[in-house]
C-alpha cells in the first residue's frame, strides 16, 4: 500500500514538482527538456524527432522503422514519464530494445494508442504489443498528458497508466516474453503521428542477470581456442573491436564447455554466405554435435535459424549484410532459436545432452561472416 500511495502522490504533482520528486527518490532525468542530448535516432533522418516546449516530439515526416534510443542499456529499472495524445495517435515505448534489429520482437513495446477500448486488446493503450493486453485501457485522448510508470525487475514486469496498474506479469512464465532480451535500450517509436513525450526519468535497480560475455572486445579472445588446427582448419579469424570476423572454412571454439544455456549474439553474414553456431560437441565438430545454421537463402533446405539436419527454420527475411540478433535457448532436450526477435525453431527431442564448447563457424571460401557481443547464461536442467 505504501508503494501505491507514493505513486498516486507522484502522479498528482504538477510537472515542476514531479521533476523535483524524481530527483529526491533516486530518479535520473533521461531528457533535459531542451535537446536530444543522450539520445540517438535509429533507422531514420535527423529530423525524425525534435524538441518543442520541453517535450520530445515525433515529426510526422518520419515513419516506421524510425525510433529514438537511449544512450545506454538498462536491465532492471523504474521508468517514469508522460505522453501527450490528441486525435488519432500511435507510437510505442520500447523496453530492452536491441542494438540491431526489431525493438518490438527482440525487446518489448508498450503500445501508445488513443482508442479507449472497452475490451482490452493486445494492441490497446498499455499493451505489450502485440502479445499481452492490458488489464484495463486507461487513456486520456482529448489533448491530455498521460502518465506512465514502468517497473522491470526480472522476472517482474509492472506498468501503471495514469496511476492505475494495467500490467502485472512474471516474464519467465510467459511462453513468448521469457525469451526476450533482459537488457537493452529505452526507445520511443515513430509511426508518423506527432506524439509528444516529456518528464522522462529512470531509476536503475540492481542487476540480477547471470549472463556473461564470451566475446565483447579483443581481450576476450583468450576465452577461445585460437591455436588449435583441428578446430580452425582453413579459416582465418580477426578481431575488429567488438566483432569477430571469419573467412574460409573452419571454426572458432570456446575453451569453456556448456550444456544448458541461453546464448545471444549479433550476426552479419556476407550475402548468401554459410556459417553456424555449434554446441554440445565435446569431441569436436567431427563427433556428435548440434548446429544452428546461418544461411540467408530462402530456398535452402536449412536456412538461417535451422537446427541443422533435424528441424528446418521458419523463414524470416532479413536484409543482406545487415546485423541481426540470434538467440538460442538450450535446456535438456529443448532447443528454441530466435532470429531478429522471431521464434523460428521450437524443438523438443535432443538426445545428445553432453557438455561441450560453443563454436562459431565460417563455411564458405570467398565469403565472410561476423559475430559480435556474444553472451551466454548458464541454465540448470
Amino acid at each position: 500500500m505504501a508503494n501505491m500511495l507514493d505513486r498516486r502522490q507522484f502522479f498528482a504533482l504538477p510537472l515542476a514538482a514531479r521533476a523535483f520528486a524524481a530527483d529526491e527518490t533516486g530518479f535520473t532525468p533521461l531528457f533535459d527538456g531542451q535537446s536530444l542530448a543522450g539520445w540517438h535516432i535509429e533507422n531514420g533522418p535527423e529530423s525524425a524527432f525534435h524538441v518543442v516546449d520541453r517535450a520530445i516530439v515525433v515529426h510526422p515526416g518520419s515513419n516506421f522503422p524510425t525510433w529514438l534510443r537511449s544512450e545506454r542499456e538498462y536491465e532492471n529499472f523504474e521508468l517514469r514519464g508522460e505522453v501527450f495524445i490528441q486525435g488519432w495517435a500511435n507510437s510505442g515505448l520500447f523496453i530492452h530494445a536491441p542494438k540491431h534489429g526489431r525493438p518490438t520482437g527482440c525487446g518489448m513495446k508498450i503500445n501508445i494508442f488513443q482508442k479507449q477500448d472497452a475490451t482490452p486488446l493486445a494492441e490497446s493503450m498499455g499493451a505489450i504489443f502485440p502479445v499481452v493486453a492490458p488489464s484495463k485501457v486507461n487513456v486520456r485522448n482529448k489533448g491530455e498528458w498521460n502518465q506512465f510508470l514502468v517497473r522491470v525487475n526480472w522476472p517482474e514486469f509492472k506498468l501503471w497508466m495514469n496511476g492505475e496498474l494495467v500490467q502485472n506479469l512474471k516474464l519467465d512464465e510467459h511462453p513468448e516474453l521469457r525469451h526476450r532480451l533482459r537488457r537493452g535500450y529505452i526507445g520511443l517509436e515513430s509511426l508518423s503521428y506527432p506524439v509528444r513525450y516529456r518528464s522522462l526519468a529512470i531509476k536503475a535497480l540492481p542487476n540480477t542477470d547471470t549472463q556473461t560475455a564470451l566475446y565483447a572486445a579483443p581481450a576476450d579472445l583468450k576465452l577461445w581456442r585460437t591455436n588449435e588446427p583441428e578446430w580452425m582448419e582453413k579459416s582465418q579469424w580477426e578481431t575488429l573491436g567488438s566483432t569477430l570476423r571469419g573467412e574460409g572454412l573452419g571454426y572458432l571454439a570456446t575453451r569453456e564447455h556448456f550444456a544448458d544455456f541461453d546464448l545471444e549474439m549479433y550476426v552479419r553474414p556476407s550475402r548468401h554466405s554459410n556459417g553456424g553456431v555449434y554446441f554440445r560437441c565435446p569431441g569436436g565438430v567431427k563427433s556428435d554435435h548440434y548446429e544452428i545454421q546461418v544461411h540467408d537463402v530462402e530456398g535452402a533446405v536449412y536456412p538461417t535459424g535451422s537446427l541443422y539436419g533435424i528441424r528446418r527454420a521458419r523463414w524470416w527475411p532479413m536484409q543482406p549484410e545487415t546485423w541481426f540478433l540470434l538467440q538460442m535457448h538450450v535446456q535438456g532436450d529443448h532447443c528454441v532459436v530466435r532470429v531478429d526477435g522471431e521464434t523460428v525453431v521450437d524443438h523438443r527431442g535432443l538426445k545428445n545432452l553432453a557438455t561441450g564448447p560453443i563454436a562459431i563457424q565460417a563455411h564458405q571460401t570467398g565469403k565472410w561472416i561476423e559475430y559480435k557481443e556474444i553472451r551466454i547464461r548458464r541454465l540448470s536442467t
